[in-house]
């Protein structure tokens, strides 16, 4: 049972919860038909999750991209025998008409990012099953979509559009809005569904937006359908798509219990996760334990484990971490990464993924994985890694200290018993791909052959301080005599700098292999949205996204910057 003490949140403001369940959803219906699950918008105009605005036309904020989340989660788990999800509306006319105006023009800047940022790690998310996983995803645009209700669509593999001479499709947030289409729809018509470039330019600055079959000539959709053979096209086509995937069709689920979670003053506590809050440092300690006792090696005995099984719940409760400091934390700047334990227990634990991974709920429990860590390399905070005795970094939790800025091992030559190892395992060599699909270690060496076969030769063998570094597989390999200051001195100098200045320096410096259409989702147009996030003329009194539905014409200042 969660409780809650005003001192672990920054503002009297009541915490962002993540955890929910089809019981509380406000917004969302979820239905089966065998080898079909659909997944129907029915946004309730009052159920905002903060007080100001209503939901009106499905439009959404963060409180309806929480239950979205928690329904794909719900369906990659609990309905294995689901191969496809269609993506439906429950108003007439109207799919979705995107993230509510109203919201975003009374939200911080910080909130309108962060927001962002959770509906893009989502719709990625879509991406991320579809390509792993053998989950399939059908838009059934039957009406209006527009701005972000247009992106989630863009993020399923297949858009149908109904065909009734007033429906369309839109991103028309330039020219209404002084913004962007903040998740991801300027990079997919480009990237993903190959517009071109002057008719992606027509489609971006027109209000109406396009439909019919110059929408399906443009390849802003791939099918239109007439009003009357709408239903019976979706169930046909959802049906074809199902038979292309490799999900089981005759498996009982895992049940996806909630997590037992406490919240104090100190921050937040899980079984295996804990988020240590110093709001005077303005630092998180964010320590993952290893597993304790024997791991089930044998399939029968993981999928009866289910969600207890080590590797899922840690990584759960290490999701649920990361976006709770992250949305509700906003000026603890540093997360320190720690772990603890057996790491022959985390090691166990990936070999019995790596035998099973054919399997899909060990497929499932490594997408769960995969996405996780890479919420942390998309987090605007200074990940600092720290390899103490009893510390557990190995195989999959290695992949948070390749997932650190800096990475500082303690090194004890002389009291073999307590000096900490790391050591590797296969799945640190393309497992756990970041969003430009490289695995953490090739993006540390570039992609060079050398290095990155004398740490492939490494695998399996425990690794003292010396050996990691010399490897290069930490940042420095400090003694005990050292140790106290120089960690003090580099989260201190951390601390001492513009926060704005972090997150452009780590971003770039993190991502800096090249780009996927992800990344460019990440870095090229989130740098983008965020700057014009802070402009007048989206932000300032008489800016586009403050006078929307006033009646009063945005006031641009026309220099261009």
């Amino acid at each position: 049972m969660d409780t809650q003490v005003a001192g672990v949140a920054q503002s009297a403001t009541r915490l962002v919860d993540y955890q929910t369940h089809p019981d509380r959803y406000r917004h969302y219906r979820l239905s089966f038909d065998g080898p079909v699950a659909t997944l129907t918008m029915a946004i309730d105009e009052d159920g905002g999750i903060r007080p100001g605005y209503k939901l009106k036309l499905n439009s959404y904020d963060l409180g309806v991209d929480i239950e979205f989340h928690d329904a794909i989660q719900r369906i990659r788990f609990e309905h294995p025998e689901v191969r496809t999800v269609v993506l439906a509306s429950a108003r007439e006319r109207v799919f979705c008409s995107g993230a509510n105006i109203f919201m975003l023009g009374s939200s911080s800047h910080a909130w309108k990012v962060n927001f962002c940022k959770f509906t893009n790690e989502t719709r990625n998310g879509l991406e991320d099953s579809s390509r792993h996983s053998g989950l399939k995803f059908l838009a059934a645009c039957n009406g209006t979509t527009a701005g972000g209700g247009y992106e989630v669509a863009l993020a399923c593999d297949e858009i149908v559009l109904v065909d009734d001479s007033s429906s369309a499709v839109s991103l028309p947030e330039v020219p209404l809005l002084g913004v962007l289409p903040g998740t991801g729809g300027l990079t997919r018509i480009t990237d993903k569904r190959r517009v071109r470039h002057d008719l992606a330019d027509i489609f971006c600055t027109t209000t109406e937006g396009i439909r019919g079959q110059r929408a399906k000539d443009w390849r802003l959709v791939d099918e239109i359908v007439k009003p009357k053979e709408f239903a019976a096209w979706v169930k046909k086509r959802a049906l074809e798509l199902a038979r292309a995937s490799d999900r089981p069709g005759d498996t009982t689920g895992v049940t996806l219990a909630p997590l037992e979670r406490s919240i104090d003053e100190r921050g937040y506590h899980y079984a295996y996760v804990d988020a240590t809050i110093d709001s005077a440092a303005r630092r998180a300690t964010l320590t993952v334990r290893a597993p304790k006792g024997e791991m089930p090696r044998e399939l029968d005995a993981i999928v009866a484990a289910g969600a207890s099984w080590w590797p899922l719940q840690m990584g759960r409760e290490l999701d649920d971490a990361i976006l709770m400091l992250r949305t509700n934390h906003l000026d603890i700047g540093t997360w320190v990464l720690e772990t603890e334990g057996d790491p022959e227990a985390v090691l166990a634990a990936d070999a019995a993924l790596d035998a099973h991974g054919a399997h899909w709920f060990v497929r499932e429990t490594t997408g769960l994985l995969r996405r996780t860590l890479a919420r942390l390399d998309v987090s605007s905070r200074t990940l600092i890694a720290l390899i103490r005795p009893h510390s557990a970094f190995a195989g999959t939790l290695f992949e948070l200290a390749l997932a650190a800025d800096r990475c500082y091992m303690l090194d004890l030559p002389d009291d073999p018993a307590d000096a900490p190892a790391v050591t590797l395992s296969a799945r640190n060599f393309g497992t756990y791909p970041r969003v430009d699909g490289h695995s953490r270690l090739d993006a540390r060496f570039y992609g060079e052959a050398e290095p990155l076969a004398k740490v492939k030769a490494a695998i399996g063998t425990s690794l003292a301080a010396r050996d990691a570094e010399t490897l290069g597989l930490v940042t420095a390999a400090l003694d005990d005599i050292d140790w106290d200051d120089e960690i003090r001195m580099v989260l201190e100098e951390r601390a001492s700098m513009s926060p704005d200045a972090l997150t452009g320096m780590e971003a770039n410096l993190r991502f800096g292999t090249g780009e996927t259409m992800e990344t460019r989702i990440f870095g090229r147009l989130s740098a983008w949205q965020n700057w014009i996030f802070v402009r007048p003329n989206a932000v300032g009194e008489a800016g586009a996204l403050k006078v929307f539905g006033s009646g009063r014409k945005a006031n641009f200042n026309w220099e261009r910057v």
